[in-house]
């Protein structure tokens, strides 16, 4: 789940209807998966091609070739297949297992009403295929296979999202993915409970007493990520040698190890580090600018930023190559074909899946238990509800450890072959018919200015008629916004009298709770045109903004202060920032700071050179009336 290195923070609302913007580790997350998924299907075909070709015979001896580590008496022996399964596919539950600690702790699932929905779409999502499968599957040894249909692969979806899903998609991703979070977590206890060996009781209590030691490690506030790898690593050795999968200790160990917000103070030490290294750039200046940007960063996100790209990258398609090569030759395929133990996987993914997460999606809503993303229909849902029928690398985990006897598994794998290919054909037709029978056609946030700018009523630094058009919105409490005035300054000073610079107001109280207050000062020194003073002087001191050190800059502003204090409590004046909120949420901005260029919501980086080139693009689209 989100290579991530943050250009730029944002602070989100939390808990009001002012829900937060995506945040980067996601962003980045969607964007690394989606991007994995055409290698991930170049493996798939170079397996099936292998294992079909008069060379097939390799293919067989590569995967079952043993290696082994040993360490003095200590020694572990599996063949590639298995260190594949069992150790490389660890790492990429152990990823899993980071995104959705950090999720839980600062990301998009720490309003757990947003959870509800998308939980309930899951639990369905995996039990409809189940019942289908079970209905499907002839009893006996088939019938061990029903967690084959539970699974959902993250990159193949995304990826045939991108193709065949709306062309703005982001909302509708950010539900998939939380859907897709408890059902690796689910899949994971069923890999756990169902399909692991026999336990060894001193290795499984070693297990539980290791689990300890990420969380202690947190507690601890230890920021060096080499502990933790090697935490986890023993932690995977004890789980394989207690005879549990090893996907067990790679999503323990993830949800283990904690994830923060940065603070203020270590970004500010942080950026006083790398200031000295610009001045004195020494060896010893830059180990300690190094050392400050991780302890800034937490070790959950610092982890993902290295590991992500290669689970996505080279983990999961390595998985896909050793798993997918089935051997099609001398009517195995069409055995396959007429083998109720692939048509129960592939009505259980292309039906189920569907059936499952679309109607308990809609009936979770209907019962009152949340809502759909904003810019997700019902249509959205459905399509991508289907595309979820993609179960690969989950569901061939699975069928590798359901099914002893080779004839099933190759029976399974094809079944979840073929599943893929119709579950994004269906996807496809969900979507277009959502398109032309709904009108439902991009599920994202709004991307458009909701009002023009009103030189008679904005705050605009720069000509009100100048050809280049960028709007803020922004909290004075927001750290992120008092650094980002320097960015402005910086675009007024290179665009000069080219750029209109427009402030609005977009408090979030949930995280800033002095901002709403900020906000109505700087209106109300608006009334005596001391406006852009009394925001520069707010932002220089977004640390201290107490009702009394409000007025005290009302006085060093030269404000009347017996006025000001008149136009703070007057409702006109809480009615302005108001209608700058609603403006803020009717054109998709959820955080700050975030900026338009022209008429048109930026998403990503917000630094000076980014700004600029966007501006030149399309700064130049003024809104009608203007």
């Amino acid at each position: 789940m989100a290579a991530r290195r943050r250009g730029a923070f944002q602070t989100r609302a939390g808990r009001t209807a002012l829900l937060a913007q995506l945040s980067r580790p996601v962003r980045s997350f969607l964007a690394t998966e989606a991007g994995s998924a055409g290698l991930l299907l170049g493996a798939v075909a170079a397996a099936l091609l292998w294992a079909n070709s008069p060379w097939s015979g390799s293919y067989e001896a590569l995967w079952a070739t043993e290696a082994s580590l040993s360490l003095g008496d200590l020694a572990l022996s599996m063949d590639l297949a298995h260190w594949v399964s069992d150790g490389l596919m660890a790492l990429f539950f152990f990823v899993v297992g980071l995104e959705v600690r950090h999720e839980l702790s600062v990301g998009e699932l720490t309003d757990r009403r947003r959870l509800a929905v998308p939980a309930a779409a899951a639990l369905g999502g995996m039990a409809v295929p189940v019942l289908l499968y079970l209905a499907v599957a002839p009893a006996g040894e088939a019938w061990r296979g029903w967690g084959v249909v539970i699974g959902t692969d993250t990159a193949f979806m995304l990826g045939a999202l991108a193709v065949v899903g709306p062309r703005f998609a982001t909302q509708l991703r950010v539900f998939l993915l939380t859907l897709t979070v408890i059902d690796d977590i689910v899949a994971v206890s069923v890999i756990g409970l169902v399909y692991s060996g026999r336990t060894d009781l001193p290795a499984l209590l070693a297990v539980l007493a290791l689990c300890g030691v990420p969380a202690l490690l947190s507690r601890l506030g230890i920021w060096r990520a080499t502990p933790y790898a090697a935490a986890v690593a023993a932690l995977w050795l004890a789980t394989v040698l207690a005879g549990l999968h090893a996907s067990i200790a790679g999503m323990l160990g993830g949800l283990l190890i904690a994830s923060r917000a940065p603070g203020r103070e270590e970004v500010e030490r942080a950026a006083l580090h790398l200031r000295a290294f610009q001045q004195a750039p020494l060896v010893d200046v830059g180990m300690l600018a190094r050392a400050g940007l991780d302890r800034a960063v937490s070790v959950n996100e610092r982890l993902q930023a290295v590991l992500h790209p290669w689970t996505g990258y080279v983990v999961v398609p390595l998985f896909a190559l050793a798993n997918a090569g089935v051997d099609l030759r001398g009517g195995v395929l069409a055995d396959a074909l007429s083998s109720p133990v692939t048509w129960a996987v592939a009505v259980g993914l292309v039906a189920g899946k569907p059936l499952g997460v679309g109607l308990c999606a809609l009936a979770g809503v209907r019962l009152g238990l949340g809502r759909l993303p904003r810019g997700v229909g019902a249509g959205h849902v459905f399509g991508g509800a289907a595309l979820s029928g993609i179960g690969f690398t989950v569901s061939l985990l699975i069928a590798g450890l359901a099914f002893d006897g080779e004839e099933l598994r190759d029976r399974a794998t094809v079944g979840v072959l073929l599943a893929a290919v119709l579950a994004t054909g269906l996807g496809w037709l969900l979507f277009r018919a959502a398109a032309a029978l709904r009108g439902e056609t991009d599920a994202d946030l709004p991307r458009v200015l909701a009002r023009p700018v009103d030189p008679g009523r904005d705050h605009i630094r720069g000509p009100a008629d100048a050809p280049l058009t960028l709007v803020e919105y922004g909290d004075f409490e927001c750290p992120f916004c008092a650094r980002a005035t320097g960015v402005a300054q910086e675009l007024r000073e290179h665009f000069g009298d080219r750029l209109r610079y427009v402030f609005r107001h977009l408090p979030l109280p949930d995280v800033h709770p002095h901002a709403e207050l900020a906000a109505r000062a700087a209106v109300a020194a608006d009334a005596q045109g001391r406006f852009w003073e009394m925001h520069d002087l707010l932002f220089e001191h977004h640390d201290r903004l107490e009702f009394e050190d409000l007025v005290s800059y009302a006085v060093d502003v030269g404000l009347d202060v017996e006025r000001f204090l008149r136009h703070l409590d007057d409702e006109r004046t809480a009615a302005r920032v108001r209608a700058d909120v609603a403006g803020a949420e009717a054109g998709g901005a959820r955080g700050t700071p975030t900026f338009f260029v022209g008429t048109r919501r930026h998403t990503g980086p917000y630094d000076a050179r980014t700004l600029a080139r966007e501006l030149e693009e399309h700064g130049g689209a003024a809104p009608p009336g203007t």
